[in-house]
């Protein structure tokens, strides 16, 4: 089973937007796949409780740092959601039970944001899984407007990063109107979201990549 952490220290990111995106996407591959959510809030499975019986099938795995729970059998992928400001116990229950074998960072163009980040990426690389297992990390920018000054100020920021930059998504009302339905961008006619799916090729490329 391949365990995909998506984490950042901020809250208001985007997380639960990539985390259920994956999701969807590794489904209508045809994997079996389970969506755990670390957050109180449980934003990634109340989405969950919105998805149509017709769409292929999202296991909800309630992994719970005071109960920790064994994900569903047979899963081939599963993605965790985390809250914001990850550390102590809710970090090493993301990275450590079961292993994770990758951990996506997403990051906003803002300086607080960037040096938030920044310093979680400090924080990650001291814990105790990092050092003992071959996790990789990569870096997406969300909701990234190319033309803009901020956008710049991020480029340069993850050009500095010893991480790859698996790709930056958009800030685009797709998600929210989507998510809204229990959809992804996986779930709808190509023409609505094509420039979505372009964004997200590399970032899953990097997941699948052994």
């Amino acid at each position: 089973m391949t365990v995909i952490v998506v984490a950042n220290p901020k809250g208001g990111v985007g997380k639960s937007t990539l985390a259920t995106n994956l999701t969807g996407h590794f489904a209508t591959q045809g994997e079996w796949i389970g969506l755990a959510d670390l957050d109180k809030q449980r934003s990634s499975h109340a989405w969950l409780s919105l998805c149509v019986d017709t769409l292929p099938k999202i296991e909800e795995w309630g992994l719970d740092v005071d109960s920790p729970a064994k994900p569903p059998k047979g899963l081939e992928k599963a993605v965790i959601d985390t809250p914001a400001g990850l550390h102590g116990n809710r970090m090493s229950q993301a990275l450590d039970r079961p292993t994770a074998d990758k951990v996506i960072v997403l990051l906003q163009p803002s300086m607080f944001d960037i040096l938030a980040t920044q310093d979680f990426l400090t924080r990650l690389s001291k814990e105790k899984a990092m050092r003992k297992s071959a996790i990789q990390v990569g870096v997406v920018g969300m909701r990234v407007d190319a033309r803009t000054r901020s956008a710049d100020q991020l480029h340069r920021f993850v050009e500095g990063l010893d991480l790859p930059v698996l790709g930056y998504l958009r800030d685009t009302q797709n998600y929210v109107q989507l998510a809204a339905h229990g959809l992804t961008i996986w779930d709808v006619a190509r023409s609505r979201v094509e420039k979505d799916l372009e964004q997200w090729a590399p970032i899953v490329e990097w997941i699948d990549k052994k």
